[in-house]
């Protein structure tokens, strides 16, 4: 009885370190992260307040925000949202000089309206009393 045996091929084995290819790797991933973070615009703050006599917070009043004229050349749009349960709100406004009307109203009290004033990336905070609206 005869017996073959084979031989293995020997495995090429990889020299040379993967190093660069991090490296290179890392190098886009960092540009890519820049020319994102480039790409955001600075913004604004218009946030607030709402209470009532005798200075309890609002829960769940609806609060809007429409541009002034100087507004609607940035493409600003009216924006609206409700007070949360400590009665503030917030809008995201673009860091450009522009005017703005923060209206709020809630069910049983009179509503509000006051003119807001952005200059650059800054907050603005805003705080309406409201008085009981008469039966």
């Amino acid at each position: 009885m005869t017996t073959t045996t084979m031989k293995r091929k020997p495995k090429k084995r990889k020299t040379g370190s993967s190093f660069p290819l991090l490296l290179l790797i890392l190098a886009g991933t960092l540009a890519a992260f820049g020319a994102a973070k480039s790409k955001q615009t600075e913004f604004a703050l218009i946030a607030g307040s709402v209470f009532r006599e005798p200075g309890f917070s609002v829960r769940g009043a609806e609060v809007v925000i429409l541009p002034d004229a100087a507004g609607k050349k940035l493409k600003v749009k009216r924006m609206q949202t409700i007070t949360d349960g400590r009665g503030e709100f917030v809008f995201r406004v673009p860091a450009a000089p522009a005017g703005y009307t923060v209206k709020v109203k809630a069910a049983d009290l009179v509503p509000q309206e006051k003119p807001v004033s952005i200059q650059g990336d800054e907050r603005v905070d805003v705080t309406f009393l409201l008085a009981p609206a008469s039966k």
